[in-house]
């Protein structure tokens, strides 16, 4: 493959959200400008693409998932021309530019939602999914919202029932009809052609429902203060056989321009996800591969779930790893802060594109919200059992001063407690702090083409050890990770290699050379290259 990777292979993808990242308007509210204002530290970083959680107009029901017009800047944002401006300077900053497509749904405050609930008669009836009542009155079938409570809303306007897989004020689209998928396709050529790089696509397993609506199964292991939404099995709303050719019509428009790509929002297991490559791999350039954010975190148990991605995917297609976005609790606070470290070590080290979310370079955890703070409706219809997304989406923690340098004005969320300690500049000045080992793993991964291009072999460990190569023609690499808080000696596997050390987690030991067998400290993650010429 070597000389014919694309960006989106190579490249590294850092997630923002926007409302997050840096207010340039003094409204407590990230923004557009914010975002270019802070490119050069994307820049010194060393990603090589962002993608912006949505930005367009919308009423903000979810915080911009309920989208009012999907070819527009909401103004809490800024406007199209800072869009543009946005584009252009991340360009001029060798920086990509991904956005968020949300084609599942609108806003209810949609003019095409808004003309379909005008009449049954409506020209855009159609465009979403209405059914009669059952002969109760109630809704036509069991369906769920991932939100809480039906999945059915009823108009009293049409004596109708409008489906909703997430908040009633985000009625699905109906992508059985040809009209909704052409105008889907438009938007994204809008933005395509204004010199967007590409799109990530919101919850794209759920685009195609049952065309005879039946009723989806009891699911029998769901217990007492689970989801509510699991209470059922998916099985006639969530990831039906048509939604391949929906995806693959997005795809055929994506190729319309080059060097783009797409992306897919997909929680499934990986022997279902990666049918969403596609038929000739047609599909998405990527499913995003999640299962990092809930994975147990232990050595054998991260090993044989390596295998079983590598093993699941198709010929050629490419492999991604996630360790965190705005809808999953943060790292640090999930896995702990010690192995923090050890995470962004895998994450840069395995094959595939990595993808990392804001704040995950400094630490950031995830923050406490008082009840009176919560902005999440997740949280506000399903309270008390722990589904708050609230408190991985605090501003970024760029300084000691007020509100952490993200905004002169209260915040839209709160600041973490610990930003006076736990910020971009007291992490920048400390050559040993997590920010500069992301910084160097993402220089590391820059000059070694094994670690962007090369082949994944897992190596024989045990216990709290985590070992594989990567290699690619004459360069080999190990990589020796240390998932439990004990010391760990690492024998090498071939004890005819002459052994260096390229990177530890904790950037003390920089060209050790390695005999028979290494020792790990604690949480500690060592990146190894093989310098000799015996193969």
């Amino acid at each position: 493959m070597l000389g014919s990777t694309k960006w989106w292979q190579t490249g590294i993808i850092y997630q923002i959200y926007p409302r997050s990242f840096q207010d340039s308007n003094h409204d407590g509210v990230g923004d557009l400008r914010g975002i270019i204002h802070r490119l050069p530290y994307l820049t010194e970083l060393g990603v090589d693409a962002i993608w912006l959680s949505p930005i367009f107009m919308s009423p903000m029901a979810d915080f911009g998932y309920d989208i009012a017009n999907y070819t527009d800047v909401d103004p809490l944002f800024g406007d199209l021309a800072d869009l543009d401006s946005l584009i252009d300077e991340g360009h001029r900053h060798q920086l990509k530019l991904i956005l968020d497509l949300v084609p599942n749904h609108t806003s209810d405050q949609h003019p095409w939602f808004v003309e379909s609930q005008g009449s049954r008669n409506s020209p855009k009836r159609d465009w979403y999914i209405w059914r009669d009542p059952a002969p109760d009155g109630g809704p036509p079938n069991n369906w769920l919202s991932e939100f809480g409570g039906s999945a059915w809303e009823f108009d009293p306007n049409t004596n109708q029932y409008y489906c909703h897989t997430f908040l009633s004020a985000q009625p699905d689209l109906n992508w059985r009809n040809p009209a909704v998928r052409n105008a889907i396709h438009d938007v994204m050529r809008f933005w395509l052609r204004r010199g967007v790089d590409g799109f990530r696509v919101d919850a794209v397993w759920y685009l195609i429902k049952d065309d005879q609506f039946r009723d989806n199964p009891l699911n029998h292991d769901f217990r007492p203060g689970g989801l509510p939404r699991d209470a059922l099995i998916p099985l006639y709303t969530a990831d039906l056989p048509e939604v391949h050719d929906a995806i693959s019509g997005m795809r055929r428009v994506t190729d319309e321009f080059p060097d783009r790509v797409l992306l897919g929002e997909i929680y499934l297991p990986f022997e279902r996800l990666v049918a969403y490559y596609g038929r000739d791999l047609k599909g998405v350039h990527f499913p995003y591969n999640f299962a990092l954010l809930t994975a147990k975190w232990e050595a054998r148990s991260l090993a044989s779930l390596i295998d079983e991605y590598e093993a699941a995917l198709p010929p050629g297609g490419w492999p991604n790893w996630v360790l965190g976005n705005h809808d999953r609790p943060r790292l640090a606070s999930r896995i702990g802060a010690d192995q923090a470290r050890v995470a962004a070590m895998l994450l840069m080290t395995l094959r595939g594109t990595p993808t990392f979310y804001y704040g995950d370079e400094i630490g950031l955890q995830q923050a406490a919200i008082l009840p009176e703070q919560v902005r999440d409706p997740f949280e506000q219809n399903v309270p008390g059992i722990g589904v708050g997304r609230d408190g991985c989406r605090t501003p970024m923690q760029w300084d000691a001063t007020n509100s952490a340098g993200f905004s002169d004005a209260d915040p839209w969320l709160p600041v973490s407690n610990n930003f006076r300690e736990k910020n971009v500049d007291v992490f920048r000045k400390d050559r040993g702090s997590l920010y500069w080992l992301y910084r160097r793993l993402i220089e590391f991964r820059r000059k070694h083409v094994a670690l962007t291009e090369g082949s994944y072999k897992p190596l024989k460990a045990s216990g709290d050890l985590l070992l594989f190569c990567r290699e690619l023609q004459e360069e080999r690499l190990l990589i020796a990770l240390n998932m439990g808080p004990e010391p760990i000696a690492v024998s090498i596997p071939d004890k005819r290699l002459s052994v260096r050390v390229l990177l530890s987690s904790f950037l003390d030991r920089e060209g050790e050379e390695v005999l028979a067998s290494i020792a790990l400290r604690g949480n500690e993650g060592l990146l190894m290259m093989d310098v000799g010429s015996a193969r």
